[in-house]
């Protein structure tokens, strides 16, 4: 028992020394080409991001670049140290084909979010900052990744949006605010002109509007009143609490200046049958 255990190990370690014998060089060939690969891949894609950042170019875009450029490197790589040690690479190409087909197929929604945020960040339709109106869903966007865009709101909330549901559809971009739009109705015999003036002055005295001049007007000659039309904008992550503050001001200041905001009225007439 012991004599055939010993015989093995013979043969194992005759296999061994006569593997390194044949194969030694290309075995120290494989390992340096690996180590030089590794090195050459790393520095490629460390110049090619520092020349997207001396060229302005997105910081999304550039990593993403520069991780195909490591990546591709690294397969070549590969394929030359296997080349080294006499291994066909023809079955692993073949079963990298099969895999990256089946791989597309699974995770065909995954790849559509990044080619759609490889789009998002080629053709730049909005920047961090940016109030965007998307499918109803309205934020400033916070990060833009390549498989999604991050918005967030006055409530701090984080809203996730695939890439592919944000290109190819209509896209409101308001910059850094959002439109305020409110009615409020003045009785017919009132001095428009006192009424619009009155409203311009609560708004003026509210802070943390834009800069973009608000637009007051008559909007529609209603049953019981003179409806006039607001328009002003505000920071997106105030929206609400501008919206509130602007509304209460308005209507201390009609009030103030005696202007009636009349509620809705129904005259009724009874009709009495006479025998």
């Amino acid at each position: 028992m012991i004599e055939q255990e010993m015989t093995q190990i013979l043969k194992l370690y005759d296999l061994l020394v006569e593997f390194f014998v044949n194969y030694s060089f290309q075995l120290i060939g494989a390992i340096a080409v690996f180590i030089i690969g590794l090195y050459a891949a790393k520095k490629s894609a460390q110049l090619l991001l520092k020349f997207c950042a001396k060229h302005n170019l997105d910081i999304t875009l550039a990593n993403f670049l520069s991780n195909i450029l490591k990546f591709t490197v690294m397969i070549m790589v590969s394929i030359i140290c296997l080349g080294k040690l006499g291994i066909s690479v023809t079955p692993f190409v073949a079963a990298i084909g099969a895999a990256s087909l089946g791989a597309g197929l699974a995770f065909q929604g995954l790849l559509s979010n990044y080619g759609a945020g490889l789009t998002i960040v080629i053709t730049r339709p909005f920047v961090i900052g940016n109030t965007i109106t998307v499918q109803g869903i309205t934020g400033v966007v916070k990060d833009i990744a390549l498989g999604a865009t991050y918005l967030t709101n006055e409530e701090e909330e984080i809203i996730t949006i695939p890439n592919r549901f944000i290109t190819g559809e209509v896209l409101h971009n308001s910059q850094e605010n959002k439109l305020i739009e409110t009615v409020i109705g003045v009785s017919y015999d009132t001095d428009l002109d006192h009424a619009i003036a009155q409203i311009n002055q609560a708004l003026s005295d509210i802070s943390g509007l834009a800069e973009r001049k608000p637009q007051i007007g008559v909007s529609e000659f209603a049953d019981s009143s003179i409806n006039i039309g607001i328009r002003f904008w505000a920071p997106t992550i105030q929206y609400f609490h501008i919206r509130y503050e602007a509304n209460l001001a308005i209507y201390k200041a009609l009030k103030q200046a005696n202007i009636t905001i009349p509620f809705p009225q129904r005259e009724v007439r009874m009709i009495s049958n006479e025998s």
